[in-house]
């Protein structure tokens, strides 16, 4: 595995786990019921954004160095995964 390619498969779980974790536990203002004339019903009151990258951030790690070590030890390679015999190794 190239270094690339294992930042591209963190930035792959890391924006799957954001789009993932962004609505959850997420109350707008039509839920607590705070609406005023600037504010749109279904805007957050708090999304908790740093805390949810906090916690997307190690769960991905916790996926990425698992998946990254598998790959790179051999056991799986692209061929493996070629299940119609289309090449790639």
């Amino acid at each position: 595995m190239t270094l690339t390619g294992a930042i591209v498969l963190f930035a792959v779980f890391w924006f799957m786990g954001m789009l993932i974790a962004l609505p959850l536990g997420l109350r707008t203002h039509g839920d607590m019921g705070t609406e005023d004339a600037d504010t749109p019903a279904s805007a957050p009151v708090n999304a908790n954004v740093k805390r949810k990258m906090i916690w997307v951030t190690g769960i991905s790690l916790a996926l990425w160095v698992p998946v990254c070590l598998l790959i790179a030890s051999g056991w799986v390679s692209v061929s493996d995964l070629d299940f119609w015999g289309r090449g790639g190794g």
